[in-house]
């Protein structure tokens, strides 16, 4: 049974708003990535720019198969959990989720709470850590809570998951580590 604060998350997200919820390592702020203007404000809160790219979350692959298609079988292997890779995109996936970048950075998450959001929410979500470009990302409820409630339309009370570091990202077709975990 889903929980009425999850319910209430998921209803603020599929209604353009930004959340904060836990991951794997921190809190983060999330929102549909194919609604420009709730994935615009949220860069605006991170004061982060649009051509760095946002990173998505799915409960399983199939809430992926919108944005990309043709995993290969080592990113299937590692997933749930906290590997993200950067994938083939459809053609359709707009800049302010790619950046300047050519491929999509995506990770079905091993995180009960931030997986049953995505189930809840019926939608692949943004993932991008809860901080302003240049601080560090908030890793409490009572942290996140403290300093973006006025920010967010919610901040969903959860715990982060036992991970020391973000989660690695690796380009799945060249292998590259792009950034360590």
């Amino acid at each position: 049974m889903i929980s009425a604060e999850l319910q209430h998350a998921a209803r603020v997200i599929q209604n353009g708003g930004i959340v904060a919820y836990a991951t794997e390592y921190c809190f983060g702020f999330g929102c549909d990535p194919m609604n420009r203007s709730a994935v615009l404000r949220l860069l605006r809160l991170k004061r982060r720019s649009i051509k760095k790219g946002l990173i998505l979350i799915a409960a399983d692959v199939e809430q992926l198969a919108c944005y990309t298609h043709n995993i290969p079988a080592q990113v299937l292997a590692s997933w749930p959990g906290p590997h993200t890779w950067l994938l083939e995109p459809r053609e359709n996936i707009p800049r302010w989720i790619k950046g300047e970048h050519p491929r999509l950075a995506t990770r079905v998450t091993a995180h009960a709470q931030a997986a049953a959001l995505c189930h809840a929410a019926r939608m692949t979500i943004v993932s991008t850590s809860a901080n302003r470009a240049g601080d560090k990302p908030t890793r409490s409820f009572r942290e996140t809570v403290r300093r973006f409630k006025s920010d967010v339309d919610y901040v969903l009370a959860g715990r982060v998951g036992k991970a020391s570091a973000p989660t690695p990202i690796r380009d799945a077709v060249t292998l590259k580590l792009i950034r360590a975990g």
